[in-house]
């Protein structure tokens, strides 16, 4: 699983002349960074790069704060259709994206929402937010209810001890759900084709298309521009994967 990114970066960071080379090279003779500059250099990159991160900022911090909070209320209270819900959630996720592509266009042209970043992202929600939800659910069944009731003892209010007690328990659970829902949202290729006609507008995904032409392929540059397209995940990860652990609340509820 690591020999294709190890090839990656080689590719990346040695010689045009080598990449080609018969027999393969699994050492580069010696190292160079034209490559990045010239993806670097490229008319859209920046303006890409800022279209990745607004959408994949976006869609992470509005699934998580619907999905926290809707999470929670699955997970807590009995309510009438909470079963019903629930399995709405789990079909939702069986649906294929191939057969939602031209419904989502023509409502987000509707709504004058095409070539827009925000219907990007709202497009988004409506497959990240049922799995978030869902995974959350799970997290917040896991912590003891008897955390929150000894905080209401003590004068917390449901938000309270929801704010105070839950949410630093739930980080673990954040943490994974904002992993994945960056991904999807930074990696996704189709909808953003679809969905961006303006070439400043589009994302990191769709500008790596740009080193294919009906001349050849750039190796180099596509690989140069992988790699700097996976950095910001892999950063993001780096940051917060301590925060990914189990049991933080075990043994909390006093005997």
């Amino acid at each position: 699983m690591a020999f294709p990114l190890y090839w990656m970066l080689l590719t990346a960071l040695r010689p045009a002349s080598e990449i080609r080379h018969s027999p393969p090279r699994f050492w580069p003779s010696q190292l160079t960074l034209e490559h990045f500059q010239r993806a670097m250099e490229t008319p859209t990159f920046w303006s890409n790069v800022r279209s990745s991160v607004i959408i994949g900022l976006g869609t992470v911090v509005v699934s998580l704060l619907i999905g926290t909070l809707a999470a929670f209320a699955v997970a807590r209270f009995r309510f009438v259709g909470r079963r019903a819900f629930v399995m709405a959630i789990l079909c939702i996720q069986m649906i294929p994206l191939a057969g939602l592509i031209i419904p989502i266009y023509l409502l987000l042209s509707d709504l004058g929402l095409t070539d827009s970043l925000t219907g990007v992202i709202v497009t988004y929600l409506v497959f990240m937010l049922p799995f978030t939800v869902w995974l959350l659910r799970g997290f917040i069944q896991g912590i003891p209810v008897e955390l929150e009731e000894a905080a209401m003892v003590d004068g917390c209010t449901r938000f309270g001890a929801f704010r105070r007690v839950v949410l630093p328990l739930l980080a673990p659970g954040l943490v994974a759900t904002s992993i994945y829902s960056l991904v999807q949202a930074w990696n996704e290729y189709v909808l953003v084709y679809v969905l961006l006609s303006s070439n400043d507008k589009q994302t990191l995904s769709i500008w790596l298309v740009s080193f294919q032409t009906s001349f050849g392929t750039d190796y180099g540059g596509m690989m140069a521009g992988a790699t700097l397209t996976a950095l910001p995940v892999l950063i993001f990860f780096m940051l917060v994967q301590r925060r990914v652990a189990a049991g933080l609340a075990a043994g909390a509820v006093k005997g």
